[in-house]
């Protein structure tokens, strides 16, 4: 009894629990028989009161603490338990000091020893780093040999990230085998050892490095196991790896089935651990996974600058019946879109690698910035196939019926002997006419009437797209994906191109065209770039034109430093001499080209606190309307009379009471450069994501809306 006591007392220390006592004792019963009863006492989680470490010249105490993962004891890390002693954690805090000293040139850095002391009231650990820091070396010459035919040393050089008179960096080494063997892999070399010869100097403290590529020996995969997955089926994994029982050992091969297993979100923890087979030229792959939930349930609140509050309810499984399949019921409510959604995704049809869904939905949509609501209801069926290791396909069907109604209300001053229906379209009649007397003395008339009962108003592409319209079409895209990880890629790039047809019967017309791209580099240190891309372009055919709610609206998140559809195409109605600029609704575009330059920055913060990071510059053009749209009634030489208001937004009248009018090209449009700059900031808090974007509007057209600060948080219950 007293070793199973130890042995309960050992796992409670594992746990971070050294005060953990435990107490057997025994209860006689009849017939010879006892009861075991152990008491147990958890005592409180042990804290980590103190870090310290010796030898340490180059870096100070706190700077080494940043690197560890065991932090100290703070009241305000009641998120975290990494302020718990570990045992099991010092051997990786051993590694990660030498990968640090490693990457700032101390290769021969080494952890003399950890040692953790217990305070006498067993509450806290005191636990003491002594390291040999030792000369910190600049690379030398940089080379490549290798006895494989085929291979060039020169071409195999350049992938290496090593430049001589740089500072060591043992992590940019352990890249360099990478590139190299990934290489040689593309070029069908399976069996590669690339070995990473280090000759040091010491007089003047450089290093040579010569990565040394030779034909290793021949090794083929005898069985592939999978292992850990209780609820998610063999086949699911097995689909997903790209080597198979039989076939040569491939280094790339294996790499590219863990990123691809990884890819499908079922699981916490994926390995691939290479094991002796019955042969010497034989081998065994554990595929080792660690099943995560894929089936949720929430209810989630949020505020953005955009939606104000959003209140969203999700029922997902994401392997539903360990399938891998899909199926997804979602219901949002916010101050701009209400929305039903349910889908459903059969990845492997038939089991075949074609992927098959359908889904059904009913929107609304207030285009606040447009003036306009769309009801939209419809179903869509969509495939997907792999065309490419790195390369995928779809095709897909839409129906929709959109219903497209304006409610709004408007309101106009004017002289109080004028006529209401002077400043109304013909047969509308106001809702009030109300007297008014300015400060000035004049009489006024403030007329109230539904929005495209005015004139001006009436005029506009907003109040001619009015009606309900019924869309058939059909779509194409393809993509391809080279990035490390699907979720926080560092680098590779991603490509989408992809087209719709609208004219399937139905009541629309048109073609429409998009382009995406994005490319992520690693940069010096643990910087990363990244340039993207986006271009769109849509039309309409057989005598159509493109509706306003079939148009590209940007900004926003889109396009940041701008509000939500705040640059492009405008329809005019006043002159905001508050921001000397003409004001209206936004009529969407019919092309736009979006690109954006970004730095990733590695802020000096834990990974646990889960902020990110980055500097970006956006940049594009928007804009494009149809000539109907561009020219009232096919009149080039059409000038709209718009309203002049003023600081406070009311109009300025002039001294017979009349408001003081400016004349403007109904449409304001330009395929003009806009450029934008700022700070992004995001943070996975305990309470769900907050975002903040920063941007300076560095160039823009004068009606384009631009913003400053945008922010969005939210959470799930």
């Amino acid at each position: 009894m007293q070793a199973d006591a130890q042995r309960i007392v050992e796992l409670y220390r594992a746990k971070g629990r050294f005060a953990a006592s435990v107490t057997p004792k025994v209860t006689p019963l009849a017939q010879n028989r006892i009861d075991v009863i152990f008491e147990i006492d958890e005592g409180p989680k042990t804290g980590v009161a103190k870090v310290n470490f010796v030898g340490n010249k180059i870096y100070t105490d706190n700077e080494l603490r940043g690197v560890i993962l065991t932090k100290e004891s703070r009241w305000w890390r009641f998120f975290s338990s990494n302020d718990n002693y570990d045992p099991d954690r010092l051997e990786f805090e051993r590694e990660l000091l030498r990968k640090h000293y490693g990457r700032n040139g101390y290769a021969d850095f080494s952890v003399v020893s950890a040692v953790a002391e217990l305070t006498p009231d067993r509450k806290d650990f005191f636990i003491t780093f002594t390291v040999d820091e030792g000369p910190q070396y600049t690379i030398g010459e940089v080379r490549v040999k290798t006895t494989l035919a085929k291979l060039d040393e020169g071409v195999l050089e350049r992938f290496i990230p090593i430049k001589t008179g740089a500072t060591f960096d043992s992590e940019k080494v352990e890249n360099a085998i990478e590139s190299i063997t990934f290489a040689t892999g593309s070029t069908g070399y399976a069996f590669v050892d690339v070995n990473p010869r280090l000759s040091r100097h010491a007089d003047t403290n450089t290093m040579d490095i010569t990565f040394e590529v030779n034909e290793g020996p021949r090794v083929y995969v005898e069985r592939i196991n999978i292992k850990g997955n209780t609820r998610t089926l063999d086949k699911v994994i097995r689909r997903e790896i790209r080597i198979a029982e039989g076939d040569p050992f491939n280094r790339v091969l294996v790499d590219r089935s863990k990123a691809r297993v990884r890819a499908l979100g079922f699981f916490k923890e994926i390995e691939i651990e290479e094991k002796p087979g019955s042969a010497p030229d034989r081998t065994e792959l554990d595929v080792t996974v660690q099943e995560q939930a894929t089936g949720s349930f929430s209810i989630g609140i949020g505020v953005s600058s955009t939606e104000r509050f959003i209140v969203d309810l999700s029922v997902e499984e994401r392997n539903l019946m360990g399938r891998g399949q899909l199926l997804r019921f979602r219901a949002q409510a916010s101050s701009r879109t209400r929305q039903v959604n349910i889908q459903f995704t059969q990845p492997y049809f038939l089991g075949r690698n074609l992927a098959a869904g359908i889904n059904a939905f009913n929107q609304r949509t207030n285009f606040r910035e447009s003036g306009f609501i769309r009801n939209r209801i419809g179903f869509g069926l969509n495939s997907g196939f792999q065309i490419s290791e790195y390369g995928r396909g779809s095709l897909n069907y839409q129906f929709t019926n959109d219903n497209v109604r304006i409610d709004s209300l408007s309101r106009q001053t004017i002289a109080g002997g004028a006529d209401p229906l002077s400043i109304l379209a013909p047969g509308a009649t106001p809702i009030s006419v109300v007297p008014q007397t300015t400060v000035t003395g004049q009489t006024t008339q403030l007329v109230t009437a539904t929005l495209c009962d005015f004139i001006i108003q009436s005029l506009s592409p907003t109040c001619q797209s009015r009606g309900q319209f019924v869309t058939s079409l059909i779509g194409a895209s393809i993509s391809f994906d080279t990035r490390n990880d699907p979720f926080k890629p560092t680098r590779g790039w991603r490509a989408v191109l992809s087209a719709r047809f609208a004219g399937l019967g139905g009541d629309v017309n048109y073609y429409q065209t998009e382009a995406s791209g994005a490319y992520y580099h690693p940069l010096i240190g643990k910087f990363v770039g990244v340039l993207k891309g986006r271009a769109g372009y849509i039309d309409g055919y057989g005598g159509d034109d493109v509706r306003l709610s079939d148009r590209f609206f940007e900004g926003a998140g889109s396009f940041r430093g701008f509000e939500v559809a705040g640059v492009g195409p405008r329809f005019v109605t006043r002159f905001d001499s508050r921001k000397n600029r003409p004001d209206g609704q936004s009529i969407g575009a019919k092309a736009y080209a979006i690109g954006t330059v970004e730095v990733l920055l590695p802020l000096p913060l834990p990974k646990e606190y889960g902020i990110r990071a980055a500097l970006f510059s956006d940049f594009g053009t928007v804009g494009l309307v149809d000539e109907s749209t561009k020219f009232i009634n096919g009149d080039q030489s059409f000038f709209l009379d718009v309203p002049l208001l003023d600081v406070d937004g009311a109009p300025v009248l002039d001294d017979l009471g009349n408001n003081i009018i400016i004349s403007l090209a109904p449409v304001q449009d330009a395929l003009a450069l806009r450029v934008t700059a700022g700070v992004s900031v995001s943070w996975a808090s305990p309470f769900g994501p907050v975002r903040f974007d920063i941007a300076k509007v560095l160039r823009k057209e004068i009606y384009d809306q631009d913003e400053g600060f945008r922010f969005s948080a939210g959470t799930s219950f």
